[in-house]
């Protein structure tokens, strides 16, 4: 496993993916961005990304176009 630090964010705004960081990844059929995966290692060319649930690396390298840190809805009152 890399100790690689990809930062990733909008003008002012950006943030670290490191081991460990909550993610939503960008569903390659539909476009929409999907909760429920972590980053499992930095590697050339992007990520490889694990799934909380069940916790299985996924086998596909993620670009950092598809991976962003994970978005909490803070307009709903069960977050």
């Amino acid at each position: 496993m890399t100790n690689t630090m990809v930062e990733v964010g909008q003008g002012a705004l950006s943030e670290e993916l490191v081991h460990g960081t909550r993610v939503e990844v960008r569903n390659r059929f539909v476009g929409a961005w999907t909760r429920g995966f972590e980053i499992a290692e930095a590697v050339e060319g992007g990520f490889r990304i694990k799934r909380v649930s069940d916790g299985s690396i996924l086998p596909d390298v993620f670009s950092a176009e598809e991976v962003r840190p994970e978005r909490r809805k803070r307009s709903m009152w069960w977050y």
